[in-house]
């Protein structure tokens, strides 16, 4: 997981100076997801499995939350005492947040992330608590209404911690449900799929060969093989800057490589976590906003004055991944109400992510990381073989949605609240577009007359290429362009959309 080192400019190691730096000697008081090109978007250390123990009602609701515990046996989801049991034990422990320190008294962001992912995991199995028991009494009449009131002794400490953390409120995908969820069984072994655990669960996680266990982790595994995302567009950038087209060539080659092992590991969610399955945990991760269990929102007992608030849900669509490479490759969105939505998902993310694919927004806009890629043809096929990965991924995306989801509830929206036919198609088609378009108008007008030039100067590289690596692949896109149009008018239509 050690990429070559980057030769990055100061402005560069100005904004990011931890971006090179031994993950192992980071402090506590650094927010977890700060980046590092070991570790990519995972935190630089392995999440906490415990608070201190002044936190130990908490932790005690926790250890009996899931609906089958770790023993095995039913807990209090399972028979609908949480919420009486949160109202009956758990102080008003928001004082305690500002005690989680470092030795040199900073605030240890590392403790403080801990503890928002255990508030967040209590937060929404209140709230959605009556929302599972409905669901599992009848499932084909929805899931009713959710708790609309989140009591001060979770609401209090869980918003203190967000604002430290600069996130919202909320059960989140990095910072609290799937990647500072996951421990080691043994530290030993390293971050192997087999040697994962989580931390938290809702129904069955805590086995770790359950659906629910193999859902979360499923993604840990794929992020651990991100540094290589990081490493190789911070190559790109800065060497397109500098007009060194070889070193561009070798980031594009290192992104490449990295999605390979993200795409392969992302296929194994097929076996790690069933179809059938899904729906049953989904349960707790949805969040309040467009969502018809949370009609007037949710009142956060003892903050901002008791006005209903409305937060999107957790959602692998906040992961960083991907998004670095629609920044990275300068990838048009269109103007719809579902970009919309994927803006506002931005501010889901940890800070650092948020700074750092700000940062590759405007830097690949500033430098011209498209434009300067079609200006020859190997780095062309390279950026088009990159697009290629967005695309196979946001399809295998829709291929989940389709499965896991669409075919089995007629609910409307996903757990972050966008429309599930139609969102992620949105963003789908348009990188298919680009890839269209990048190809009808710099790469087909050369094979014509075969003027393409290849790495080494020598001429007929063109002809080669598109047979090999561009034109399967091209005809693969607008066969899966029609496929996906007539898919989502299919599922418009029956569900009335």
């Amino acid at each position: 997981m050690s990429p070559s080192r980057v030769p990055l400019p100061n402005s560069t190691l100005d904004r990011f100076p931890h971006i090179h730096d031994d993950p192992s000697t980071l402090p506590r008081s650094l927010d977890p997801f700060t980046i590092t090109t070991s570790t990519g978007f995972l935190p630089f250390l392995t999440s906490p499995t415990k608070l201190p123990s002044v936190f130990q009602p908490l932790m005690s609701l926790l250890e009996r939350l899931p609906v089958v515990k770790e023993d095995g046996t039913p807990g209090l989801l399972a028979t609908s005492e949480l919420g009486p049991a949160v109202l009956a034990e758990l102080p008003d422990l928001t004082e305690e947040i500002d005690k989680l320190v470092t030795s040199d008294g900073a605030p240890d962001l590392y403790m403080i992330t801990a503890a928002f992912r255990d508030y967040s995991f209590l937060a929404s199995s209140y709230l959605l608590e009556p929302c599972w028991e409905n669901w599992c009494k009848n499932p084909d009449q929805g899931y009713g209404l959710g708790r609309d009131v989140l009591p001060k002794s979770v609401a209090r400490p869980m918003y203190h911690c967000a604002k430290i953390l600069d996130i919202p409120p909320f059960m989140s995908y990095a910072a609290a449900y799937s990647l500072f969820n996951y421990t080691l069984a043994d530290p030993s072994k390293g971050l192997d799929y087999p040697n994962l655990r989580l931390v938290r669960a809702f129904e069955k996680g805590l086995d770790p060969k359950s659906s629910e266990a193999g859902f979360i982790l499923t993604h840990v595994d794929m992020v651990k093989e991100s540094n290589g995302l990081i490493s190789g567009a911070l190559k790109v950038v800065d060497n397109v800057e500098q007009g060194d087209r070889s070193v561009v060539n070798d980031g594009f080659r290192e992104i490449l490589a990295s999605m390979e092992k993200i795409e392969a590991s992302m296929e194994d969610m097929w076996a790690n976590s069933k179809p059938q399955d899904y729906l049953s945990f989904r349960v707790f991760i949805f969040g309040i906003t467009s969502q018809s269990m949370f009609p007037n929102g949710v009142i956060y007992d003892g903050v901002l004055d008791n006005q209903p608030l409305f937060f999107r849900g957790e959602s692998g669509a906040n992961d960083s991944m991907i998004p670095l490479l629609d920044h990275l490759c300068q990838i048009p969105m269109p103007s719809t109400p579902l970009t919309k939505i994927l803006h506002e998902f931005r501010a889901y993310r940890p800070l650092p992510h948020r700074e750092f694919l700000a940062y590759m927004n405007s830097k690949s806009e500033e430098v011209g990381t498209r434009n300067f890629a079609v200006q020859d043809t190997e780095t062309a096929i390279l950026f088009l073989k990159t697009l290629n990965h967005v695309r196979s991924f946001r399809w295998r995306h829709w291929l989940f949605a389709r499965e896991y989801i669409i075919r089995r509830t007629p609910h409307p929206t996903a757990t972050g609240g966008s429309p599930i036919v139609t969102w992620l198609p949105n963003q789908l088609s348009a990188v298919m577009d680009l890839m269209i378009s990048i190809y009808d108008t710099y790469l087909a007008p050369q094979k014509e007359g075969n003027s393409a030039v290849g790495p080494d100067g020598q001429t007929g590289y063109a002809a080669e290429a598109y047979m090999k690596q561009v034109e399967p692949m091209m005809e693969m896109v607008r066969d899966q362009r029609e496929k996906l149009a007539k898919e989502v008018e299919k599922w418009c239509k029956e569900r009335g959309v």
